[in-house]
């Protein structure tokens, strides 16, 4: 059986980042990084100059969505919260190492390995073996 490859993952911003109208946008998409957008911003003078900013021009070339944004640019990724950007790192990690916004996890009584999707209204889907199953997480 042959799967689909999800491509887009959607996100919602801890904080969101306020636009200069004081929207808040927290809602989003980030797409999967190809290899392009991993060695281009190398040879950019702001990351030449300052390796850290890798990050920022990285998530402004992934994230393809942001609220009603028209375009997500190292200026926008610059002024996110801390938390934000943490949130988008791990996120950028999780779904290019794994091809999924999931996390290993493992029941605290049985022992019993899983993934944990991690979703952006809340709730968790849980995959177990070869059966899904969907909970709410608190």
């Amino acid at each position: 059986m042959t799967g689909v490859l999800q491509t887009e993952f959607e996100f919602t911003l801890p904080n969101g980042y306020a636009d200069d109208d004081g929207e808040l946008h927290r809602e989003g998409a980030m797409r999967l990084a190809t290899a392009a957008d991993e060695i281009k911003p190398t040879k950019d003078p702001r990351v030449q100059s300052n390796p850290s900013y890798m990050t920022v021009i990285l998530l402004s070339r992934v994230i393809t969505d942001l609220g009603t944004l028209e375009e997500v640019t190292p200026h926008v990724v610059e002024n996110l919260f801390v938390s934000d950007l943490a949130y988008l790192q791990d996120m950028y990690e999780r779904i290019n190492e794994r091809g999924s916004d999931a996390v290993d996890a493992t029941c605290p009584d049985c022992g019993t390995n899983f993934e944990v999707s991690v979703a952006t209204d809340g709730g968790t889907e849980v995959t177990q073996g070869n059966a899904d199953q969907t909970m709410e997480v608190e």
